[in-house]
């Protein structure tokens, strides 16, 4: 493995950064984030904090520009912008005044354990001792009905009594998953939470979903976070999809559909988990992805399409 010392470096003014313990966020975006739970809770907090860059890392070294080329726009006759991307560390205060941090950008794809080793050289430089990770699954359930979610961590006392609809699956790695998996090997302590999102809003803005990891977060960290910006986007965007199904009958008769296996499943009927079924009319998730594709596409709400601006 090459030097992870390398990869990063303090963006500070003096001899080195403070030491200010305090938890870390891990959200970057990774290979399944159904719901945009990653980018909704980043931009949240960030957004709604003094965020202060501590550390920024080699993205030249990290990513493959030719897999995901970043924008750039061109007006008339010359290129105006780039809009060049990064891997950054912010550190932020709760409303108590309690440190915390928050990684961000895209998920590397080169270099996962040299990234990793590096991430936990800043984390021993900063005093942090706990990692929380957040991400979106799409799953076969209503937008209509309380979000669900996986907790899973390093040690089982950090997630406590909370249960998992899955049992022993194999799944595509993510280095937010790798992370947690290596820190765990290490003794130190990680937890994260896959947010259920309905398939039929995988692609889109899912506010709801990024609250409930906000609250999860907050339940399990102690920090008291700001809130009350997520929760008006979440009324919004609820009220959107309501009025689309209003005007789509064919998919309000699947949300129906989805809501009847729900309750089912929730009155204690014998089931395995909410993937099984036993209405053989309920759609598969390929039949909810096809017959919502149109649905979402022509929802500027839900899924505001490229920007003309970097």
């Amino acid at each position: 493995m090459l030097n992870p010392t390398a990869l990063y470096r303090f963006e500070t003014d003096g001899p080195g950064p403070a030491r200010r313990p305090g938890p870390l966020l891990a959200l970057l975006g990774g290979f399944v984030d159904a719901g945009n739970i990653q980018r909704t809770l980043s931009t949240h907090l960030l957004e709604s904090g003094e965020a202060e860059v501590v550390a920024s890392f080699a993205v030249d070294e990290l990513l493959d520009y030719r897999g995901r080329r970043p924008v750039m726009v061109f007006d008339t006759n010359r290129w105006v912008s780039y809009d060049d991307p990064a891997i950054l560390l912010y550190r932020l205060t709760d409303r108590d005044g309690q440190t915390y941090y928050v990684l961000t950008g895209p998920e590397p794809d080169y270099q996962w354990e040299r990234f990793i080793e590096a991430v936990r050289e800043v984390m021993a430089v900063l005093g942090v001792t706990l990692v929380v990770t957040a991400h979106g699954i799409p799953m076969g359930v209503p937008h209509t009905r309380p979000v669900g979610m996986t907790a899973h961590a390093t040690d089982a006392r950090l997630v406590g009594e909370a249960e998992s609809p899955f049992g022993r699956v194999q799944v595509p790695a993510s280095v937010t998953a790798l992370l947690e998996l290596r820190l765990g090997e290490a003794g130190q302590d990680a937890l994260g939470f896959a947010i259920h999102v309905p398939h039929y809003l995988g692609a889109a803005e899912w506010a709801e979903g990024a609250l409930t990891a906000l609250n999860a977060i907050v339940d399990h960290t102690g920090l008291n976070l700001p809130n009350d910006d997520l929760v008006a986007k979440a009324g919004v965007n609820t009220r959107e999809i309501a009025r689309e199904l209003a005007d789509n009958t064919d998919a309000a008769q699947l949300v129906t559909a989805l809501e009847q296996q729900y309750d089912a499943f929730t009155q204690g009927r014998a089931r395995p988990s909410l993937l099984a079924t036993e209405a053989s009319e309920l759609p598969s998730a390929d039949q909810l992805g096809a017959e919502f594709e149109e649905f979402l596409r022509n929802n500027p709400e839900t899924n505001p399409g490229p920007s003309s601006e970097a």
